[in-house]
């Protein structure tokens, strides 16, 4: 009895710390919550921040994933598994599954990368600004893990102008008919 309050104390602890045990004794910390859109459901969700630890992001990213996503890779133009990708549904981040853009929001924009108009909610990615390879640009990251996705540019279509150019391997597709 006293092993089962102390676990259920433990538990709670941890829990109440934002600490979670994951699966194979990986430890994932979950903390700050979020309001993101979910697809499927069709309304902000609370969802909460994903921190692993390097080892683990390592562990179940592809090594391709894990450069492009963890230490800001990029993958070569045209190479990339969805930058011709024409099969309606939600592309989301490859890391925490978090809903990032819909496939009626994607358009061909000749870079070679896939691009997007817009998220399927502002809430759902993160921008900041990108000073490496001696300009300034503007980096999107997934609000939930921080994932590096690519960057926005101001040079795309209407309605809102911006050119979300992702990496392929920074998302995951999901095939489903669009509301």
């Amino acid at each position: 009895m006293k092993e089962m309050i102390a676990s259920m104390v433990l538990a709670f602890v941890l829990g109440g710390a934002g600490i979670c045990t994951a699966d194979e004794g990986r430890t994932e910390k979950m903390s700050d919550e979020i309001m993101v859109w979910s697809v499927e459901q069709g309304e902000l969700v609370p969802s909460r921040k994903v921190e692993k630890t390097d080892a683990d992001w390592k562990q179940e990213l592809s090594p391709e994933a894990y450069d492009i996503t963890r230490k800001q890779g990029t993958e070569r133009a045209f190479s990339g598994t969805y930058w011709d990708n024409k099969r309606e549904g939600v592309y989301r981040c490859v890391a925490c599954e978090n809903d990032l853009f819909l496939s009626s929001t994607k358009y061909e924009s000749g870079t070679g990368w896939p691009s997007f108009f817009k998220p399927v909610d502002e809430a759902n990615v993160g921008i900041e600004r990108d000073r490496k390879l001696f300009t300034v640009r503007t980096e999107v990251h997934c609000a939930r893990c921080g994932a590096h996705l690519g960057h926005v540019f101001e040079d795309g279509p209407k309605p809102t102008g911006l050119r979300y150019c992702l990496n392929s391997a920074s998302l995951d597709f999901v095939e489903m008919e669009l509301p």
